[in-house]
């Protein structure tokens, strides 16, 4: 079989140093984005306008152009970014007390369930793979997976809270550099979500790489207990981004609906009017779910396809031999990623220039073709000197000799579906391409016509990547099993901090630009930011597109770990004990999707009687001469997202239990097969109407084209159809689309994790029949 080229100590050291080089460029972008002063000092000013002419900084601040007192638009904005801020941190310390609940309470669920599987005895047990051996026992693996889910929970919640952060600490300074160009707001918006993308990436992989050198020390050469209990940090990562998502969601989108119902389309006052009493929770919104949930959830994705990848490996010829490097081959993997994004990062901030609004997407697309050309190379590399030039991999049963070149083709076959999966989705939620324009088309006859169209656009939108997500599938099954897969879908996450740099770029713009208009700053830096945003609504829509590519490959891998540590020899759709687990399965994401979108319904309709009464009952609110009560309506999307996160929450995380202990495992697998078959085309559709219908919005009110001037502009009934279409899809494209691939994930890695005790102990009903 032979031995990789890179010994175990270089892996033990590129791995950390790798992580640690992506922890300390996120604080270098850090520190040049906190460059930006939140004061009106014109001299720092004026000097940086003389030694700066790069990025489309070449004119003097609009606002001195204008005559406009500089000092109080700054503090203005000072004191925004504050209010944000500090709602922001309140909504989610009350969350994570919430789920700090949860999580101990699950905890010990996990404690208890593995340890009884061998009657909480501390005696050795027999290998379930290989039966020759003797395995630490089934209580060790327990106190284990209880300590790594704790671990991903945590490192979890730390990666929404840091992106949540740091998105704040952004928004008004990305306002302010608007002033002086496009470009310079851009690179403002672009380093910070960088540093998210760093952070999550880095932190992520230096955590799970410390969790399986602390865990060698009491498994020694058992990698197949030591690996087993490591799939608890998936599970830990996925149980808090489920919250974080659908939490964040629903004040997300119950501040937005109100504002827009109430503010736009009643009283035709801007977006971000400081007027509507919904703004402050509109925008505090958009980073507790499109900035620390989307950081959660994606961590959750890397967490899982890295457990998925390791189980089955530890199986494997890489396992048994104990063959560290090419055992840590998914870690090394990430590894070169994390370089491969930073030197991706340098092309949007230093070796190009964005000057004017039409490169802003441009710019965005080439940082994901040349992350993923890149990182081509790099999984080239990896291959050739991390794995053996043959070996074997664990295939439900038998061991399947795999080449070291077949192995790299799964994973760059994941990577590549990844780009075709970002580039469909632009297609379709992009307002630069005809899709998005034929929906704002339709609203020239009404907000009927307009919702119509979108929803057609987004079945169309699933067609493409369903079959990428195939076509990947089959080869990375054919040359390597279920671990191909598993790497596939790793292969779609190695470009992790350049994608969540993108996304959070989106909420970021979207901030300055609310910003902007409640400091009441020039027109023109409004339509600066608009810009930004307008790409940022294309690049979220892409991150979501990766994260439901990454999370159907992630629950295929999941699931096939699930089958052979239960072991089921093969999964029959025509037994009745599977079918109706499999029927069950794709019914479950239409029951999530109706609770988390009635969720956002009940928690609007409080707030836009919230935004009526306020305008109705405060005297000179509409004429600008006493400020809104913002305190009630964020008080009402905090109070109706914690209590309505709830129930979708339970409903994801006790089916695995209920399933498994009341039918067994049989049953449970097609519950896991039937959520992930439906789970995935509902999710993409979800979120590709809800951008597009946004877009629809956007491309009417910008009114850049001729057709687009035939439709506005603001105010009129093709532009009231559009945000009626916009506010419906609010709730598909940030609550219910993006939660639905956490759905899948979760109950995938929950099943392995319980895979033993259901295997045990499972199937109560069956046995009493």
């Amino acid at each position: 079989m032979g031995a990789a080229i890179l010994p175990d100590l270089g892996t033990e050291i590129l791995i950390p140093a790798c992580a640690v080089v992506g922890i300390v460029f996120a604080l270098f972008q850090w520190i040049l984005v906190s460059k930006v002063k939140l004061s009106s000092d014109k001299h720092h000013s004026s000097a940086a306008a003389a030694s700066d002419g790069k990025n489309g900084f070449t004119e003097a601040l609009i606002e001195e152009e204008e005559g406009i007192n500089e000092h109080s638009v700054v503090q203005k904005c000072a004191d925004i970014q504050n209010a944000i801020s500090e709602g922001a941190t309140s909504f989610l310390f009350t969350e994570y007390q919430y789920v700090g609940v949860f999580m101990v309470a699950f905890a010990i669920l996990i404690f208890v369930f593995l340890g009884s599987v061998e009657g909480f005895s501390t005696k050795g047990r027999t290998c379930t793979y290989d039966t020759s051996k003797i395995c630490k026992p089934a209580l060790a693996t327990a106190g284990f997976s209880t300590v790594s889910f704790l671990l991903g929970a945590v490192t979890s919640v730390l990666s929404g809270f840091l992106g949540m952060k740091i998105a704040t600490y952004a928004n008004a300074r990305t306002t302010l550099e608007a002033r002086k160009g496009v470009g310079k707001a851009f690179i403002t918006a672009f380093r910070s979500g960088a540093v998210m993308g760093f952070l999550l990436a880095a932190n992520g992989l230096l955590v799970l790489y410390i969790a399986i050198n602390l865990f060698k020390l009491y498994y020694g050469d058992d990698w197949e207990g030591l690996f087993e209990a490591i799939t608890g940090y998936g599970l830990g990562g996925s149980s808090m981004a489920l919250f974080g998502r659908v939490g964040g969601g629903i004040y997300t989108k119950a501040a937005d609906v109100g504002a827009d119902l109430v503010g736009k389309v009643e009283r035709n006052i801007p977006e971000d009017d400081p007027r509507n009493p919904a703004v402050i929770a509109d925008n505090v919104g958009d980073n507790v779910g499109d900035i620390a949930g989307m950081g959660s959830d994606l961590f959750g994705s890397y967490a899982e396809s890295s457990c998925a990848a390791l189980v089955v490996a530890s199986i494997s010829s890489f396992g048994i031999n104990h063959d560290l490097t090419a055992m840590l081959y998914p870690l090394l993997i990430s590894s070169v990623g994390i370089i491969v994004c930073l030197i991706t990062t340098l092309f949007a901030t230093d070796f190009f220039e964005v000057k004017d609004v039409k490169q802003i997407e441009p710019a965005l697309k080439r940082q994901l073709i040349i992350s993923t050309i890149l990182m081509t190379v790099g999984i080239a590399i990896v291959s050739l000197v991390g794995l053996p030039s043959s070996f074997t991999i664990f295939n439900f049963g038998v061991q399947k000799e795999v080449r070291n070149w077949q192995l790299f083709l799964c994973v760059a076959v994941g990577l590549w579906a990844g780009l075709i999966i970002g580039f469909v989705t632009e297609y379709y939620t992009s307002n630069a391409y005809s899709p998005v324009q034929d929906v704002a088309d339709s609203c020239r006859t009404g907000a009927a016509t307009n919702v119509i169209f979108g929803l057609a656009l987004g079945y169309k939108s699933v067609i493409i990547p369903i079959f990428a997500i195939a076509v990947s599938i089959f080869v990375s099954f054919t040359f390597a099993a279920m671990y191909g897969i598993a790497v596939a879908a790793l292969g779609m996450l190695s470009t992790i901090a350049t994608g969540l740099a993108i996304d959070a770029y989106g909420p970021i713009s979207d901030n300055a630009g609310g910003i902007a208009e409640m400091a009441g700053m020039s027109h023109r830096i409004r339509e600066r930011t608009d810009a930004l945003d307008a790409a940022g609504n294309t690049t979220a829509a892409i991150g979501k597109g990766f994260a439901i590519g990454s999370a159907a490959l992630v629950s295929l891998a999941l699931f096939g770990a699930f089958v052979s540590r239960a072991a089921i020899s093969t999964v029959d759709v025509l037994t009745p004990k599977v079918f109706i687990g499999l029927i069950v399965g794709a019914m479950l994401p239409y029951w999530f999707s109706a609770m988390t979108m009635k969720s956002v319904g009940s928690a609007a309709l409080k707030m836009v009687e919230e935004v009526r009464r306020q305008f109705n009952t405060i005297p000179g609110l509409m004429e600008g001469t006493t400020k809104p009560d913002y305190a009630t309506c964020v008080k009402i999307s905090t109070d109706a997202s914690i209590k309505e996160m709830i129930p979708p929450g339970a409903l994801v995380m006790l089916t695995p239990l209920i399933v498994g202990i009341l039918f067994g495992v049989e049953t449970l697998s097609g519950v896991l097969a039937g959520s992930l078959v439906s789970g995935v085309q509902i999710a993409i559709s979800a979120s590709n109407t809800g951008g597009a219908w946004d877009n629809a919005k956007k491309y009417i009110e910008a009114g850049a084209s001729e057709h687009a001037r035939t439709l506005g502009p603001k105010g009129s009934d093709a532009h009231k159809a559009a945000v009626i279409g916009d506010t419906i899809g609010d709730p598909l494209k940030d609550t219910s689309g993006p939660s639905l691939n956490i759905l899948i994930k979760l109950m995938a890695v929950e099943s392995l994790v319980f895979a033993p005790f259901f295997a045990t102990h499972g199937g109560l009903l069956f046995k009493i029949f």
